[in-house]
C-alpha cells in the first residue's frame, strides 16, 4: 500500500498525487461519494485504479491515505 494525497482541483474536481512515483492525475470516478461514505475504487483518467479504505464521511480535502494499486495503464 502506498501513501497518496487527494485535493480538490481549482475546477471543482479531485486530484491524486502518488508522491512516491511523483504521478499526479484527476480522479475521474470514486466508487462510493455519499455523505455517511466516501472511498472505494478510485479511478484516474490515465486509466489506473486505486483502492482506499470506504471512510465513514467525506473528508476535509486535502487528504493523506493509503491506497493500493488495483490496476495499473500499461
Amino acid at each position: 500500500m502506498a501513501n497518496i494525497m487527494i485535493r480538490k482541483t481549482a475546477e471543482g474536481g479531485l486530484s491524486f498525487y502518488l508522491p512516491k512515483r511523483d504521478l499526479e492525475d484527476n480522479i475521474v470516478s470514486i466508487e462510493f461519494d455519499q455523505a455517511d461514505k466516501w472511498g472505494g475504487e478510485l479511478k484516474l483518467a490515465n486509466g489506473g485504479t486505486y483502492y482506499v479504505d470506504p471512510l465513514d464521511a467525506q473528508p476535509k480535502l486535502p487528504i493523506s491515505l493509503r491506497a493500493k494499486r488495483v490496476d495499473a495503464p500499461e
